[in-house]
């Protein structure tokens, strides 16, 4: 073989495996961009609830009324001298 040929064939050979293992790296690279767009819609809706756990937290420190609703609502919690009627649940529901 010539040594042009050795070199056309070393070449050839460098190509293929430029490809293979270049096609890999571009995959893993759209696999961690896909990733990343995951994780940043993931920051935004936990930074979302942050906020809201956060309005929340500054009710129940100065809004009386906010924390007997709370109280109500989420413990089930009466008044003395109060009657809670609990009704069957519709049908259909």
């Amino acid at each position: 073989m010539t040594r042009r040929g050795l070199a056309s064939l070393a070449m050839g050979a460098a190509a293929v495996l430029l490809l293979g293992y270049g096609g890999q790296s571009l995959a893993r690279v759209w696999q961690m961009k896909a990733e990343v767009a995951h994780l940043e819609r993931e920051i935004g809706q936990l930074r979302g609830e942050a906020d809201r756990l956060s309005t929340s937290i500054t009710r129940l420190r100065s809004d009386p009324d906010y924390i007997e609703q709370v109280a109500r609502e989420a413990l089930g919690l009466v008044k003395p001298g109060e009657r809670v009627l609990k009704l069957p649940p519709s049908p259909g529901g």
